[in-house]
């Protein structure tokens, strides 16, 4: 069989690159084409296009990326047409998938469509669950919440297990924690240009401890250096740093929840522009999100576990107070590893990559 699967970004790249050696173990025919990284293209996909060339965040990234976007389209458009898979497979990046999908079902109606790693609907954008399930045969949910989620609009979706805890929990635990801070500033060039030197302001406050910045995969090192200064480090380890690290500042997003499955202290921080004016509309919270919470870690758990200094709390005085409870309040950090152990638990152990290659090369 022939599987188009479409990743726009890093950890869509890693957990789609798993999910293609899963299928051609199941699959001795398998052929695996589509737009990634180079995880995939080393688990074996012929790429379209590379991840580099499509991982745009925000109205402002988009608008000054449009052409690449459109052409990002075409060049789908035209290799689902020249290809007529017998599996298209969408792996997160809802924006260009969901269009992608809408293309196929009506251009290959003969094509099955799986969703791995579905939009976070149950957080915002509630309307798009009815696009996903019109659009897509199957939904694969990687969160346990998910299912019943789905099941209050009518819809079923399948929890598969959580790649990210797949992975990690192969990893031991680290024997000694180290006097290192780790910051992971998020995986596309704009995000970093806004959140990075704040996070190295907040961490050069605490000296005796060495910072380490990790890098994201699609970006070179020039565009880090000159924002380090001499003594601070620049790693593409980041699951070996933030395993060893004494405390992490980390970009929300997947990243939470690898540093807390990591077992490591963090404070997360997240970016929005006119945070300002966000800040001060305040009430304006719950019409735009489903969810108290931005980050995983807080998500999944359903309270609190981990700080977030988002829009206008995100400032440097707001980090480095909340980095030195985590390097000095140890009961404080106890609780919080001890929620991080609970986190895992909800996630389960169900091995995602394999429970969703069964169901994806199944027979009807």
């Amino acid at each position: 069989m022939k599987y188009f699967l479409i990743a726009g970004e890093v950890s869509g790249d890693i957990h789609a690159a798993s999910l293609i050696k899963q299928i051609k173990q199941r699959d001795s025919e398998a052929q695996c084409i589509g737009l990634g990284g180079d995880q995939m293209a080393t688990a074996g996909c012929y790429l379209y296009q590379h991840i580099s060339n499509m991982a745009f965040m925000g109205i402002a990234a988009v608008v000054r990326n449009i052409r690449r976007v459109i052409q990002n389209f075409k060049i789908t458009h035209k290799a689902l047409l020249d290809e007529k898979p017998d599996v298209l497979i969408l792996v997160d990046y809802p924006s260009f998938n969901l269009k992608i999908a809408s293309f196929c079902r009506e251009h290959l109606p003969g094509t099955k469509i799986y969703y791995y790693i579905p939009p976070k609907v149950w957080a915002w954008k509630q309307w798009r669950i009815h696009k996903i399930a019109r659009l897509c045969d199957k939904i694969l949910g990687i969160f346990p919440f998910e299912p019943e989620f789905y099941t209050r609009y009518g819809y079923k979706c399948t929890y598969v297990g959580n790649p990210t805890a797949e992975i990690l929990n192969r990893l031991p635990e680290p024997t000694q924690r180290k006097q290192t801070i780790a910051i992971l500033p998020g995986s596309r060039p704009s995000e970093v240009n806004h959140c990075l030197p704040r996070m190295l302001d907040a961490a050069r406050r605490f000296t005796g401890y060495t910072i380490i910045v990790c890098a994201a995969p699609t970006m070179n090192d020039t565009f880090y250096r000159s924002y380090l200064h001499r003594g601070e480090l620049l790693t593409r380890d980041t699951y070996g740093t933030v395993r060893e690290a004494a405390a992490a500042i980390v970009n929300s997003g997947t990243a939470t929840l690898e540093t807390a499955l990591l077992g490591c202290p963090q404070v997360a921080v997240y970016y929005l522009a006119c945070s300002r004016l966000i800040g001060a509309l305040r009430w304006m919270q719950p019409l735009i999100f489903s969810i108290p919470y931005f980050t995983l870690v807080n998500i999944i758990a359903g309270k609190k576990v981990i700080k977030e200094c988002v829009a206008n709390e995100f400032t440097v005085n707001n980090i480095a107070n909340e980095l030195a409870r985590l390097l000095t309040d140890e009961s404080y950090k106890k609780e919080m590893l001890v929620s991080y152990k609970h986190l895992s638990s909800i996630l389960g152990s169900l091995p995602a990559s394999i429970t969703a290659a069964q169901i994806i090369t199944s027979k009807p």
